[in-house]
């Protein structure tokens, strides 16, 4: 009789403990994320399809924008359909997750994610695989046939973004190794950068190969919109309005300022001349860095990240580029894809665990951190590379990649848009 005295307490405080940590909807961390997922909404559309136009000749101004359109819609509906299941479903062998939730089954208005509802969740999600998706076009732009870029959209989303996503934030044998992408430094910069160097390297020169923008105002209109996104972007990815998200949101403010003013130093020094072009530049190759480390760096290291952004970037675009050739049309290898790698090396360095307790870095005595990071960035590097080569090689042999010489010549809004931005 004792022992029944002794154990139904017990059991009666196991289940009121149990029920203290079930999850429990938090409407103030619903409501950041509601917010934060409008904001990285406004990173592509307008803000990387304003960017992009801007940097682009006029002539093909509308066939730029509509990259991103086109991206982000065709995305949207491929990510409920079966991104989100393969991205964020249950671990198989580290590679792919388990396709329960095709369609979004089982997923219902109660469902909860941590502390969100799970469809906010999977709508947060959806706007990086978005935009990830929209920067490779940057490199490809004035060159390549629409319809073979809506084909890229569709098969890159699906048998790149979605599993690389999948190891690294779905449970995937990057998670399992400990590596630490707070927002998208491997997921979204160097998976996107490194497809974009890929992509510029098949599709070959332009026939104008310059960089010449039609419109900086625009330029600049379009990097605020994304300087203002990000704030969703690396913030929103702590998936709780805390200090968490306090101290991302600092962070990538601190890094993108620190280098926009440090490419324009750098640009000052190398052409004497700082432009407004390499301000803006400097600012997105900041935020970019700071991605991977937003929630896990102190200010300290987000200065230093942004100062090495900066000059790391714009040697990549001033000085690699031109040395081996390449015509990334805008510049997405030099800035996404350097600045990626940067701050996916860096955060394995200045991980503070006093600013979350999951990451650890060398300057904190965890050296192995750093050789984590850079395996994450090499496992990336690799299987993008040899994946998007692929998936462009069959594009070009099913419908062609380029479009004919004189149809790219006269400009790409015209040849498959029947339009122009600007009828003066």
């Amino acid at each position: 009789m004792g022992r029944v005295f002794i154990i139904i307490p017990l059991l009666l405080f196991s289940l009121a403990f149990a029920q203290e940590e079930a999850p429990k909807l938090d409407t103030g961390d619903t409501s950041w994320l509601i917010v934060a997922t409008a904001f990285v909404m406004l990173m592509t559309i307008p803000g990387l399809a304003l960017f992009y136009s801007g940097l682009s000749k006029s002539k093909s101004a509308l066939n730029t924008i509509a990259m991103s359109f086109v991206a982000f819609s065709l995305v949207s509906i491929l990510w409920v359909i079966y991104g989100y299941a393969f991205a964020f479903g249950e671990d198989v062998g580290g590679i792919i997750g388990k396709p329960d939730k095709i369609l979004l089954l089982g997923v219902e208005v109660k469902s909860l994610s941590g502390t969100v509802p799970e469809y906010i969740f999977v709508a947060f999600q959806l706007t990086f695989a978005a935009i990830t998706v929209a920067l490779v076009s940057g490199a490809l732009v004035e060159r390549m046939k629409f319809s073979a870029w809506i084909l890229f959209c569709l098969l890159w989303f699906s048998l790149v973004y979605v599993p690389i996503a999948h190891w690294v934030w779905g449970d995937g044998f990057l998670a399992k190794l400990g590596a630490l992408d707070f927002a998208g430094g491997t997921v979204v910069h160097i998976n996107s950068g490194i497809a974009a160097l890929v992509g510029a390297l098949l599709l070959g020169k332009r026939q104008e190969a310059t960089l010449l923008p039609h419109n900086l105002p625009m330029v600049a209109t379009g990097a605020g919109l994304l300087w203002f996104g990000w704030f969703g972007f690396n913030a929103g990815s702590a998936l709780a309005a805390n200090g968490l998200a306090a101290a991302a949101f600092l962070n990538t403010n601190t890094a993108t300022a620190m280098a926009a003013l440090s490419w324009m130093f750098a640009e000052w020094l190398y052409s004497k001349k700082p432009t407004l072009l390499g301000i803006a530049s400097g600012a997105i190759a900041g935020l970019v860095a700071i991605t991977p480390a937003a929630g896990f760096v102190d200010i300290k290291g987000s200065l230093v990240i942004g100062l090495l952004a900066g000059i790391a970037s714009f040697f990549a675009v001033a000085y690699i580029k031109p040395k081996l050739g390449y015509d990334d049309a805008l510049d997405v290898f030099g800035i996404h894809g350097v600045s990626g790698t940067l701050g996916a090396l860096l955060t394995g360095i200045f991980a503070n665990p006093a600013i979350n307790e999951v990451g650890k870095g060398l300057l904190y005595g965890n050296p192995n951190q750093l050789f984590i990071q850079a395996l994450s960035v090499i496992a990336t590097i690799v299987y993008t590379s040899i994946a998007t080569a692929i998936i462009l090689l069959l594009i070009k042999a099913l419908i062609g990649l380029r479009l004919d010489r004189e149809e790219e010549i006269s400009g790409v809004d015209a040849s498959q848009h029947g339009e122009k931005a600007y009828n003066l």
